[in-house]
Order: C-alpha cells, then sequence, then structure tokens
C-alpha cells in the first residue's frame, strides 16, 4: 500500500542511530558524518516498486554527492522475517549489483526508523552540516506508473543549496512509496 512521509518539521535535529552495514556487519553511526557538509539518510527496500523505479539514479545521485562531501546512508528497516527480499543478505546483493558505494544499513530493531519518522520506502532526510533538517520530500515527481523520466531533481536541488551553504528553497512534496513493514508487536 503508497503511503506518504510524514514531513517532520524542518530544523529537527538528525536523531542518532548506529547500525551495522549489509556488506560486512561493521557499524556505522551519525557521528561520522558530523564534520561533513550535510547528511542525506535514505529509507529504502529492496522490493518496494517505487524504490526500485528510482534505484540506479538513486545510486548515481548517492555515489556522486557522498563524493561531494554530503554523508549518504540508506537504511532498510523493514520487517526481514516477513519479506525476506529486505533482509541484509538480498541488501548486500543489491548493493553489489547496483555499485552502491555509500553504506546500506539494516535496522533491525526499527528503533531508528521511528526516531526519524519514516513513513515509506523510498523516504528522504537531508540534513546540513548543523545536523539539522533541511529536506524530507520526494526525489522527483516521477512514479512507477507515471511515464516521467527519473531525474532526482528535487533532492539533488536540496543537496545543491546544503553544499552552497544556502537554504533549501521551494515547495518540499511528500515522498511516497510502500509503507515501512513494521513488526507484529504482541497484542498487536
Amino acid at each position: 500500500m503508497a503511503v506518504e512521509s510524514t514531513m517532520i518539521d524542518l530544523g529537527t535535529k538528525a536523531p542518532d542511530f548506529s547500525l551495522p552495514r549489509v556488506t560486512d556487519g561493521t557499524l556505522v553511526s551519525r557521528s561520522e558524518f558530523e564534520n561533513g557538509k550535510g547528511l542525506l539518510v535514505v529509507f529504502l527496500s529492496r522490493h518496494c516498486p517505487f524504490v526500485k523505479h528510482i534505484q540506479a539514479r538513486l545510486t548515481e545521485v548517492g555515489n556522486e554527492y557522498r563524493n561531494r562531501g554530503i554523508g549518504v546512508v540508506a537504511i532498510c528497516a523493514n520487517d526481514a522475517e516477513r519479506y525476506p527480499e529486505d533482509g541484509p543478505e538480498s541488501l548486500n546483493e543489491m548493493v553489489r549489483e547496483l555499485g552502491i558505494e555509500f553504506p546500506v544499513l539494516f535496522d533491525e530493531t526499527q528503533e531508528v526508523a521511528r526516531a526519524y519518522s519514516a513513513a515509506c520506502t523510498p523516504d528522504f532526510f537531508l540534513f546540513d552540516a548543523r545536523m539539522e533538517l533541511v529536506y524530507r520530500g520526494q526525489f522527483d515527481s516521477s512514479r512507477p506508473s507515471k511515464d516521467t523520466p527519473v531525474t532526482g531533481e528535487d533532492l539533488t536541488a536540496a543537496m545543491d543549496a546544503v553544499l552552497a551553504g544556502e537554504p533549501v528553497s521551494g515547495p518540499q512534496v511528500p515522498s511516497m512509496g510502500c509503507s515501512i513493514k513494521w513488526k507484529e508487536t504482541a497484542g498487536a
């Protein structure tokens, strides 16, 4: 079921995280990015058609902006028991297949996704050098059901503003995608 991102308040501080890379299990923490020009946190999954639709361009954008000084991490928080394609082993295959150079992390407890108020995949959170939220919204206006090119123009414009030390301008349209696949809790 398609849902929109929650559009948390701009200025929100980036919540801490320390999560394992799907490639080798080493921990990656938010603190590793505190001396950079900014931080992009992307919640994604492997099975979602919305992510599949943008994944090639997202990889290009993430790799490029990582090399330009913005920290980039992707996090999968889906329940891997119910959605094995979103487990670390499968995500590791995705990293290799797409040539992803930035860390792809697995949030098994889903605590980080909850801290970020992530709602869908893909869900984007861009923080400036002070780790304050300056953009949360769509990658671009393309959708799997639309015949429009995947450009990443909304997100790249925001990252260009961060790199230039300027405010992110223009409207911020919620991202849309598959809902986060939350684990079932006792009594739910």
